[in-house]
């Protein structure tokens, strides 16, 4: 997804930017066929806010994901946990990326271990 050129990635990641989403920070955690003109999908953003949606586009016609657009989007952070794939979503945030560590963090880490 983060650097495909197939039509619907590129599509996606422009689609993520403007819900102001960095697609290399994100994790697809699933998105797959629900019908003919519909996928259904879930991302994780680095941030672990939690987003279930639905990409709307003829499936069927060639070309045609590349004019693909959100039907529904919303946040399920609060609740993934009664979602349908919850099992996937938790392993989503066990294998994302790891966060950017400053010096900073780096260094307050290292001042609060205790002595070995």
């Amino acid at each position: 997804m983060r650097t495909h050129q197939g039509g619907l990635w590129v599509r996606l990641r422009e689609l993520m930017a403007e819900r102001d989403l960095v697609p290399a920070e994100t994790t697809l955690v699933y998105l797959f066929p629900d019908g003919p003109s519909c996928e259904t999908g879930v991302l994780l953003s680095d941030s672990g806010r939690v987003y279930d949606f639905e990409l709307t586009y003829d499936l069927e016609q060639a070309g045609a994901d590349r004019w693909a657009h959100i039907s529904s989007w919303r946040d399920i952070t609060d609740r993934w946990q009664t979602a349908a794939f919850r099992r996937e979503i938790r392993d989503a945030f066990i294998w994302r990326p790891p966060l950017c560590v400053t010096m900073l963090a780096t260094t307050e880490a290292a001042t609060t271990q205790p002595p070995d």
